[in-house]
């Protein structure tokens, strides 16, 4: 028997407009809508997600506040950000935390280090080699942008090595302050000074020593370079 409409369980507003949020963002996150596209009119949310307009439209202003949406007068709404914790880290990212930021990366990738000489299978080791060895080219380059690109490239690896999902998201979400320390710690060239060799950090996790591989990440972190 088809239930009367008045016993239905209608869920509050806030928790409609809580799964509309979600279903918009399993959207996002599943490349239905990749970033830097438009996604459907308002209309056609209404209608593809079965909710009110009202629903709808809070749901949007929330991911638009949180940093993966973005209105344009008379375009649309666009995807600019598949992570909402990346464009909070850009705001407060001004060369007076640049200390913050580096406590962070320490924080972030000792530990992904220690995990990654404990787990790191022998895709790993490859995808680290290949890492390694688009590093030195890009050092050998000289150009700046194309170094800080592989440097962090290569800790992001590093990072994925370690098999910690949630260590990974968290780290993604500050990709680009990672690249603004290396950036200015390169400062605006690529001096032989400044050079940091990374291939002990590969070879400890290679090794399986957690305790070494640790200490290798650290230390890119304290000093000059901080690549």
């Amino acid at each position: 028997m088809t239930p009367a409409v008045d016993s239905v369980a209608v869920p509050p507003r806030g928790h409609r407009v809580r799964q509309t949020i979600e279903q918009l963002r399993e959207r996002i996150l599943g490349g239905e809508w990749p970033v830097g596209g438009r996604i459907p009119t308002e209309p056609q949310l209404v209608a593809a997600l079965g909710v009110g307009r009202n629903t709808v439209r809070e749901a949007v202003r929330a991911l638009v506040h949180a940093g993966v949406l973005e209105c344009r007068q008379g375009s649309g709404t666009y995807v600019v950000s598949t992570d909402e914790l990346a464009p909070v880290v850009a705001r407060r990212l001004t060369d007076d935390r640049m200390a913050e930021v580096i406590e962070v990366r320490r924080a972030f990738e000792v530990e992904a280090a220690r995990l990654a000489a404990l787990r790191r299978t022998p895709a790993d080791l490859a995808a680290l080699d290949g890492a390694l060895a688009t590093r030195e080219a890009a050092w050998r380059s000289g150009r700046v942008d194309e170094f800080v690109e592989a440097d962090a490239a290569l800790h992001t690896v590093v990072v994925a090595a370690a098999h910690n999902a949630m260590l990974a998201e968290l780290y993604a979400s500050v990709g680009a302050a990672l690249r603004s320390t290396v950036a200015q710690a390169m400062g605006g060239t690529l001096a032989p000074e400044r050079y940091v060799d990374h291939g002990r950090l590969v070879e400890a996790i290679r090794a399986g020593d957690p305790q070494r591989a640790a200490i290798e990440a650290g230390a890119f972190l304290e000093g000059p370079s901080r690549a």
